[in-house]
């Protein structure tokens, strides 16, 4: 049976770190796409999505990030995934988006491979 997919967040200094659980699908995506839409229109340029609960990602979730991805880009802004699934980890390294966005084993690695890229 699929888990139901949930979300929290906090602001961490100028990053927002959203942490999911559960099935990255049309409503998982759509979930981060709202709450990361939030912090983006406080100014916030800095985010950290943690996957560590979700094993699942599907080509709607994926498009969602990728909007994510290409929105901070635009704003010369940066995302960095952290506690990644390997299955995960493997699709966004296929579909190329490591040249876009970071990766830490944990949140705190991806905040310090931010805030290395900040100035």
């Amino acid at each position: 049976m699929e888990q139901p997919f949930s979300l929290t967040s906090e602001k961490r200094g100028n990053c927002a770190v959203i942490t999911t659980s559960g099935y990255v699908n049309n409503v998982g995506g759509e979930a981060i796409a709202k709450e990361f839409a939030k912090y983006f229109d406080t100014g916030i340029r800095h985010v950290v999505i943690d996957l560590h609960g979700s094993k699942v990602v599907n080509s709607v979730g994926m498009s969602f990030l990728i909007e994510i991805i290409e929105q901070l880009h635009e704003a010369d802004g940066r995302l960095c995934f952290a506690n990644l699934d390997p299955a995960v980890d493997k699709m966004l390294a296929i579909m190329g988006l490591f040249k876009f966005a970071g990766k830490g084993q944990t949140v705190e690695d991806a905040m310090t491979a931010l805030s290395a890229n900040i100035d």
